[in-house]
């Protein structure tokens, strides 16, 4: 059999065949904990499935990735677990109208974050269970039909160690020593989901009154590990999880279907989170150890809002296959702001989104593998990459554009008439248009066509044309172009402001023009007889998706001007268009670095400040030229320094200068200055040096050779954590000795021994741009190496290594040339390993054309 790797066509042809009543999995967890019975570790699964088959006596399969089957039977016969299971599949032969398949099977623990992930607490020894799934890991717990389409309810039992407490989507009670849990509503195999351990679990309650008279109580739980607890801040939690609900409740007129409302902060987690239907699981970082900005707790909402709205988009109405991934991300994603700006503190949401979630889907959209938003899935390793910055941000982005296109009232009533009609059930793309035909009376399948069906991202960028007396504008006109690889220009429905100095020196928006941009070149006539701006901006307020450009005359501004521009929406948009220039080539990364020494100061949006501070970084160390490199370490250092003597004491500005200063020091009084805040022999007013700041500062001085490994030690004696532990083990790998880094290869390339946490820490202290020549020599092996991973290792760390590991730092066109050789010559290597290896490169060509332009810049 083709084996983990289910193609489209086999899914297609499975549901054709196949429809399923209904699933009973039992579970006995108690292996978790004492010693193991040899490697792997594993526990009993026992799944009955009943369904039926459209075409009796017809054969076809079901999936199941375990390390032994003890027993199968299909409708009371035994079937030889040697002949009818080969690792992945079940073979199930002379299928009968009616069957029923139980699956007694021994499968293993996870330590990649895929499938019932185990995780010991260095802390305490305490062991922690949870499932992660998406897109078919389900197979790895029990045995199922693996794809979204074959829909069923679920009945769960787990017997677990002593003293735990087991939780999966619908409610539990422990009954004889097991776990019980409620029958779910129909839902796909993906987001079933399991969580056991002696969790720290805190309870409320949310309830709803309806027009109707009827009341909706839905319980609320939110659970992290104990070693956590004293830093669980649940009462935020809960509070917009209820605006949350609030919110999706007086907008969606369909009320939550899934009982229970359980939040679950689990260790090593992959992603940002899961929306299991009654129990969403999160990676537990979003429970802050330390002192952090308002960025991050707003970023924490947005996250639980985002899951929130997948109860209706993507749970209750599930995708068919991976092809339409967006029907459920593009919206959870979109939803997640505007949710935020419209039920919990964070109005300002939508600056966040312009300028970080926007700047994940330029980048998606520019690399080779740029795909439309309703992509193209062969098979399930295709729908692992498809993850990406396409099906969330930039589908996000477009339905803004959406929104703006047809009325928000029009976008809503057609979100519930699309969740009533196809409740429980499975949709694709025609589904979702065919309502918003409906409610917006607009056609939109021209709409469709060039939004969700091709691929690519227009520039947009005014032409101002003045009169004689150079006073008002004659005519203001749009120019739309796109790439010669993706040359589809675009419906974009703008607004066009128009900026210009005050007398006091800001500066602000005089004129706005709602306007449709079509074709490459749009007349805003409306425009026409206003006051000469000095700053265009051809995108405010950000309706649509596309990169912003500026004629001369605004970009001066800007150069001049930027921190005195006093809306923050702008601001952010200006910024985000001047990094996508310099990672364009167009403008030298030098002059980017300058702008955020400048203004960056000014900046009163604390997200907005800790994104340049990332593009600063990332322009320093990919995007300038080899001989200025240095000097622009030191301007940023400086300026780092000087910003953050300056922030107000206590303030999240100072908070995130600190750890800007710590990402760029480098000469030796910077470092010296780190090493005197760790041991207290110099302070700054206001700024407490907590654990997480402790190991910020640390970071740099290993990877400068200036903190050992007995210092490392101490270091993780004081906090001998799960979080102390990954940050431990990044600062040894960051240690500037060729010894240290051949330990680390081998620990992530020839060993398996490491969990999926520690890989990544160890892969992230491995690659320091400051030592591009002790890593040298691992460019070579990269590519003798990665196709043995991609084919031994789960995908999940596949992705990290292939990703992590590549030689982005050897910024040479030997690089480019060595990377163009593997592709060559592993034309038939699996598309999904191509994909990311081309990517990289990508990133790479970009990085040598853009430090050609900033060094064209040293000679002005």
């Amino acid at each position: 059999m083709p084996g983990e790797n289910l193609s489209r066509d086999e899914a297609r042809e499975r549901a054709a065949l196949l429809s399923v009543d209904g699933y009973e999995v039992s579970l006995d967890l108690r292996s978790a904990v004492g010693g193991g019975d040899g490697e792997p570790r594993t526990f009993r699964s026992v799944t009955t499935i009943r369904f039926r088959c459209a075409e009796p006596g017809a054969a076809s399969f079901a999936d199941l990735i375990a390390p032994g089957v003890t027993s199968v039977s299909l409708n009371g016969r035994d079937l030889d677990p040697g002949e009818v299971f080969d690792g992945s599949r079940i073979a199930l032969e002379d299928l009968a109208a009616e069957n029923v398949l139980v699956v007694d099977a021994r499968c293993a623990y996870s330590r990649t974050g895929e499938g019932l992930h185990r995780f010991v607490d260095p802390e305490d020894g305490e062991v922690y269970l949870y499932t992660q799934y998406e897109p078919a890991d389900a197979r790895r717990v029990f045995a199922n039909f693996e794809q979204p389409d074959l829909k069923a309810p679920y009945r769960f039992e787990v017997r677990v160690p002593e003293g735990w407490t087991a939780w999966s989507n619908g409610a539990g009670e422990l009954v004889d020593g097991v776990w019980r849990f409620a029958e779910t509503k129909p839902i796909s195999t993906y987001i079933t989901c399991v969580v056991a351990g002696p969790y720290h679990y805190v309870t409320d309650s949310y309830s709803r009154t309806f027009e109707d008279g009827s009341k909706l109580e839905i319980p609320l739980g939110a659970m992290c590990r104990k070693g956590l607890a004293p830093h669980f801040d649940a009462d935020d939690v809960f509070l917009v999880t209820k605006q949350g609900l609030d919110f999706f409740h007086d907008h969606f007129d369909y009320p939550y279907p899934f009982g229970k409302y359980d939040q679950a902060f689990v260790p090593e987690y992959n992603l940002g989170a899961m929306e299991n239907p009654g129990l969403v699981t999160f990676r537990e970082e979003y429970i802050f150890r330390g002192k952090v900005t308002r960025a991050s707790y707003e970023a924490r909402a947005n996250v639980i809002l985002h899951e929130m709205a997948h109860m209706w988009f993507g749970d209750l109405v599930t995708m068919e296959w991976w092809d339409d991934l967006w029907l459920k991300e593009s919206f959870a994603d979109f939803m997640g702001t505007f949710a935020n700006v419209g039920a919990t503190r964070f109005t300002d949401a939508w600056i966040t989104f312009a300028n970080r979630r926007k700047a994940w889907a330029y980048r998606a959209d520019q690399l080779p593998s740029t795909h439309p938003i309703t992509a193209d899935i062969r098979d399930l390793e295709d729908a692992k990459l498809n993850f990406d910055g396409i099906t969330y941000a930039k589908g996000a982005s477009v339905l803004k554009q959406l929104v703006a296109y047809v009325g928000q009232d029009a976008f809503l009533e057609g979100a519930r008439r699309y969740f009533k009609r196809n409740a429980y059930g499975n949709t694709r793309l025609g589904d979702l248009l065919s309502v918003l035909a409906e409610t917006s009376g607009r056609d939109m399948t021209v709409w469709a066509r060039a939004w969700l069906q091709t691929a690519g991202v227009n520039s947009l960028t005014p032409q101002v044309l003045l009169d004689t007396e150079g006073g008002r504008i004659a005519e203001l006109a749009i120019l739309q172009e796109a790439p010669p690889s993706h040359p589809e220009l675009r419906p974009h429905r703008v607004a066009v402001g128009l900026y210009r100095r005050t007398p006091e020196g800001a500066v602000e928006r005089y004129a706005r023009v709602e306007t449709d941009v079509d074709g490459p070149r749009t007349v805003v006539a409306e425009l026409a007889g206003a006051e000469a701006p000095e700053l265009v901006l051809v995108n405010d307020d950000d309706l649509t998706y596309c990169k912003i450009r500026f004629d001369a005359t605004s970009m001066a501004t800007l150069r001049a001007h930027l921190g005195a521009l006093t809306d923050p929406l702008a601001r952010a948009l200006c910024w985000s268009a001047l990094w996508n220039l310099t990672r364009d080539g167009l403008l030298p990364a030098r002059d980017f670095i300058g702008l955020v020494l400048r203004f960056a100061g000014r900046e009163s949006d604390i997200g907005v400040l800790q994104m340049l501070h990332a593009w600063a970084n990332s322009a320093l160390v990919h995007y300038t030229a080899r001989a200025w490199r240095e000097r622009g370490g030191e301007l940023l250092a400086e300026g780092a320094l000087r910003e953050l003597r300056a922030a107000a004491p206590g303030s999240e500005q100072q908070l995130a200068w600190a750890r800007f200063f710590a990402d760029v020091a480098r000469g030796e009084q910077d470092l010296r200055l780190l090493q005197e805040l760790l041991e207290g022999t110099v302070t700054l007013d206001g700024l407490e040096v907590d654990q997480e700041l402790r190991w910020a500062f640390l970071e740099p001085l290993a990877t400068h050779g200036l903190a050992d490994e007995p210092a490392l030690a101490a270091e993780l004696a004081r906090d001998d954590t799960a979080s102390g532990k990954r940050h431990h083990v990044r600062c040894l790998a960051a240690r500037p000795s060729a010894a240290v880094k051949a330990q680390a290869w081998a620990q992530v390339v020839e060993s398996d021994a490491l969990s999926n946490a520690l890989v990544e820490a160890t892969i992230l202290g491995f690659d320091q741009p400051s030592q591009r020549e002790l890593t040298a020599p691992y460019a070579q092996l990269y590519f003798a190496a990665i196709e043995r991973v991609w084919r031994e290792r789960s995908i999940q760390i596949g992705m990290d290594v292939v990703r992590g590991l590549f030689p982005s730092y050897q910024d040479r066109p030997e690089t480019l040339e060595a990377t163009d050789v593997w592709l060559a010559a592993h034309q038939d290597a699996a598309p999904a390993l191509r994909r990311l290896v081309l990517e990289a490169r990508d990133d790479l060509a970009r990085a040598l054309a853009a430090q050609e332009c900033d060094a064209a810049a040293a000679d002005r």
